[in-house]
């Protein structure tokens, strides 16, 4: 166990006036309130803390820093408080060590919504202050190094949680050797068969190439300073096991087909040296093909920076080179922990100078802000976890602006990224000069123009296309909004109706002082919920005016004198026209026989109109509106149909209608489906099995070929409710022979 003296000693050694009193006090504090607790492992508890305040020592983090990892699990593991913390060592590190301490009760690997939600505590916490993901990432990774001690089935639990969270999340903030370390203990426990397989042939091979590795960097070192490189540096080492075993995953490889195991990184003075070593390497060496990248001039959104090339070097082996300076180089290992304005604080906020230096910081700030975009925490999980697994290709605006994406991003991400108007009102792309399909996944250094059109709404279907979190969110935004302005208008007019047959005066307004009576958090959802027939219009008259006495009078449905069975929104009986019925089916035509004659069930009229549905119908389940039409009485549609859209600017056309079934007494009703299926022997039979096997009706059949090999069939059916219709539409997607099918409402 490390002695304290060690501690205070290794942190003089990079910050020689470092506090001296604060670090003996925390470490003192933390003695005592732990006092005689054990870890698992039989070892003294002040062991752990010890442990997690020197692997930060490394990262050379600052005193605060270190006294916050000494006392991190204080709070939530002794009789500690917060207030006696800010008492002895300020508010600043008391609101750190509270911080970890919520933070330690999370367990992440749990069912999805609370998991989501957790993670979403975590990274709130993370954005107030980085230092909270220094100490609680050196936390995991002490008890992963010491994770033998625990059960088994908590080592799968911790290991899976460290998999899945906290090793991609210290690859993003561009910590890449803890990510490394943390991986590989993860690996161990989460597939020891495949991690004890891996280590064993790495152990083998080192055997088998002993000294290679220090041949080799004898070799390039030799190399570059013949050339005038004086101060380079090189080192090599064995790839990881779980480094090994991802590739063979990826790329579908044996060990044997493993050409790269060895990695050289070489430390050069400045930006410069990077690039002429390079061409030294390149000129003695023959390179692989399609294997340079060059991170320095585009640097990854973690702020890496290296040049990277793979030789077929001394001895024939084949290896991976990695050019950097030094400064990279401390990047590159300690990440957000290696920036200077950080350790420093050279005027303005922590954050803030974090913030303008570090692009990893300015994805934490992004992900942040998603929260407030993602409808529920399970949309939050999604799109974290798309952020911290995906590659990245780097793509150019016209004017040159570099946008980092992951890979497999298409242009429709490209344009959320650079801002999510432009996203929202995007219909095409030019990808490098040629206009191409918004679905074509991007490639490095492509040059992207996105072309824009001011009533354009992002379809729902983008979602399946795009990978990024934000694009995902901001669709499913948009497309929220849009539901809610047509539902809201349709509300809007259903009130204003509501309130005129009550005498009074409808206006949003009346509505704020009564929203928590309604259920509803602001105006507008209020509305729309009154037009998604949610919320009855009558209930928010009375919930305006408690004192409104409602007079309608339910009346008996008959037949007697050629009465229908239809009830008005006030109470109201309907007649129909002398000598019409409405047809067997409730379809809606008027008939002029009385033979089959069934109730219309619907209700919400006011007098004896003509009633008739649309062409392609509406059906039990289906939100529903009347349209008043000159000489053609009132036709029924469903909410879906776009015919409505040319009544929006009428709102006195609209009619409040409402299914009235009765169940005694079923009906079938119309519906219009179009399949797009196989043109081959057969195909229709099946669909039409399938369609009687669901006791539905075929009414009528037209059937086109679109093609040479598919067939387009519109269906008129006669169902019994909209959950029949959406059963059949599920059934017919499953046969081999259906291409596609979906519901027309028009």
């Amino acid at each position: 166990m490390m002695r304290q003296y060690e501690l205070v000693e290794r942190v003089q050694q990079y910050k020689p006036d470092a506090n001296e009193a604060l670090l003996n006090k925390a470490y003192v504090y933390a003695m005592q309130k732990h006092g005689q607790q054990k870890r698992a492992s039989g070892d003294p508890y002040i062991s752990h803390p010890l442990e997690v305040a020197a692997i930060l020592t490394e990262m050379h983090l600052d005193e605060s820093t270190i006294a916050v990892a000494l006392l991190h699990d204080t709070i939530e593991d002794t009789t500690a408080t917060r207030a006696e913390i800010d008492e002895l060592f300020g508010e600043d590190i008391g609101r750190l060590v509270e911080g970890l301490t919520k933070l330690k009760k999370l367990d992440l690997v749990t069912k999805k919504a609370k998991q989501a939600e957790n993670l979403r505590k975590l990274l709130l916490a993370i954005s107030d202050d980085v230092r909270v993901l220094l100490v609680k990432l050196a936390d995991r990774l002490h008890n992963m190094r010491t994770l033998e001690h625990m059960r088994p089935d908590k080592r799968a639990r911790i290991s899976e949680e460290t998999m899945e969270i906290y090793a991609p999340l210290a690859g993003r903030m561009g910590m890449q050797d803890m990510r490394d370390e943390l991986e590989d203990l993860s690996f161990r426990y989460i597939n020891p068969e495949a991690y004890d397989t891996v280590t064993k042939r790495l152990e083998d091979l080192s055997r088998r190439n002993e000294g290679l590795i220090i041949k080799i960097e004898a070799e390039l070192s030799e190399l570059l300073v013949a050339n005038g490189l004086m101060q380079a540096k090189v080192k090599g080492r064995q790839k990881k096991p779980y480094s090994v075993f991802r590739k063979m995953q990826s790329k579908s490889l044996s060990f044997e087909q493993l050409s790269d195991v060895y990695g050289f990184r070489v430390l050069v003075g400045d930006v410069a040296s990077c690039y002429r070593a390079l061409g030294i390497v390149h000129t003695r060496w023959r390179v692989v093909p399609g294997r340079f990248k060059d991170y320095i001039s585009t640097p990854k959104q973690n702020d890496y920076r290296s040049l990277h090339t793979t030789i077929v070097g001394p001895s024939r082996q084949r290896i991976e080179l990695q050019i950097r300076t030094s400064r990279m180089h401390e990047i590159a290992e300690y990440g957000i922990a290696a920036h200077a304005l950080y350790k420093d604080g050279e005027g303005g906020t922590e954050g803030e100078l974090l913030s303008r230096e570090s692009n990893a910081y300015s994805w934490l700030r992004h992900t942040i802000e998603a929260l407030s975009e993602a409808n529920n925490p399970e949309e939050f999980l999604e799109h974290t976890k798309l952020e911290l697994f995906q590659d990245q290709v780097f793509c150019f605006t016209p004017k040159g602006k570099l946008i980092a994406l992951p890979r497999g991003a298409t242009p429709i991400d490209f344009a959320y990224a650079v801002h999510t108007n432009i996203g929202d009102t995007t219909v095409g792309a030019k990808i490098n000069g040629r206009i191409m399909p918004l679905v074509t996944r991007l490639a490095n250094g492509d040059e992207v123009e996105i072309i824009r059109s001011g009533v354009q709404v992002p379809p729902a279907a983008w979602e399946e296309i795009v990978v990024t979190g934000k694009a995902r969110a901001a669709i499913r935004r948009a497309t929220r909004m849009a539901i809610r302005k047509q539902y809201s208008g349709l509300g809007h007019r259903i009130l204003e109706r509501t309130f005129e047959r009550a005498g009074k005066t409808f206006s949003k307004e009346v509505l704020k002082p009564v929203l928590h009576r309604l259920g509803h958090k602001d105006v507008e959802d209020a509305v729309a919920a009154v037009g998604r027939g949610e919320l009855s219009s009558l209930d928010v008259v009375k919930a305006v005016f408690p004192d409104y006495q409602d007079e309608r009078v339910t009346v008996k449905p008959s037949m007697d004198d050629g009465w229908f069975n239809m009830r008005s929104a006030n109470g109201v009986m309907f007649k129909l026209p002398e000598g019409k019925k409405p047809v067997d089916g409730g379809a809606g035509a008027l008939a002029d026989s009385p033979e089959n004659v069934a109730p219309l069930p619907i209700r919400g009229f006011v007098g004896n109109p003509d009633v008739h549905f649309s062409p392609a119908g509406a059906v039990p389940g289906d939100r529903i509106v009347g349209i008043m039409q000159e000489g053609q009485g009132i036709t029924i549609y469903p909410i879906q149909a776009s015919a409505l859209q040319k009544f929006d600017d009428e709102p006195e056309r609209w009619i409040d209608v409402r299914w009235d079934l009765d169940l005694a007494n079923k009906s079938r009703f119309n519906a219009r489906i179009m399949v797009n299926a196989i043109n081959e022997p057969g195909t229709l039979a099946k669909v039409a099995q399938l369609i009687a096997g669901l006791d539905i009706n075929i009414r009528l059949l037209t059937m086109m070929r679109v093609a040479a090999d598919f067939s387009e069939m519109a269906f008129d059916l006669d169902v019994w409710d909209l959950r029949q219709l959406n059963q059949l539409l599920v059934q017919l997607k499953e046969l081999d022979c259906v291409a596609t099918v979906k519901r027309i409402y028009d």
